[in-house]
């Protein structure tokens, strides 16, 4: 695995560690956006562990679908990308709420955790699942 995407999935993990943080406090929007940078950096740190070019997005069906195109498209689902994308903006400013129960609340904290866990769980699976000399060379390339 390269040093960069190591880097990322940490930042996605503290993200979502963050998440069930402020969940169990009711601060459900930081919460949410700390669920949708987790899947964004997840999705990010795959990304660049596959060499492909970095694209600035918070677009979690952008990255989604830039994966698919290498294959890797089972990480989430068009419904599952959709609900990440609508809390992006909702989750940071008070501009009206995207949120399909256009509030934030403990159901959709813990629907949009789960999500982000599993991503998280099948991009481990994926890079575990790599031959090593796959994953050995360094960044010095980037």
């Amino acid at each position: 695995m390269k040093d960069s995407t190591a880097k990322w999935i940490a930042f996605a993990e503290e993200n979502l560690g963050c998440a069930r943080l402020v969940a169990e406090s009711e601060y459900y929007n930081a919460a949410l956006q700390n669920v949708q940078q987790a899947v964004e950096k997840a999705l990010k740190a795959l990304v660049i562990e596959r060499g492909l070019d970095f694209c600035k997005t918070h677009s979690i069906q952008q990255l989604r679908d830039m994966l698919a195109d290498e294959g890797l498209g089972d990480f989430l689902t068009d419904e599952q990308c959709e609900l990440l994308d609508s809390i992006y903006l909702s989750s940071k400013y008070p501009l009206g709420s995207a949120l399909p129960a256009s509030e934030a609340d403990a159901d959709i904290c813990r629907k949009c955790t789960q999500i982000a866990e599993t991503v998280l769980q099948k991009l481990h699976r994926f890079l575990d699942e790599r031959p090593q000399d796959e994953g050995a060379e360094s960044d010095l390339a980037e």
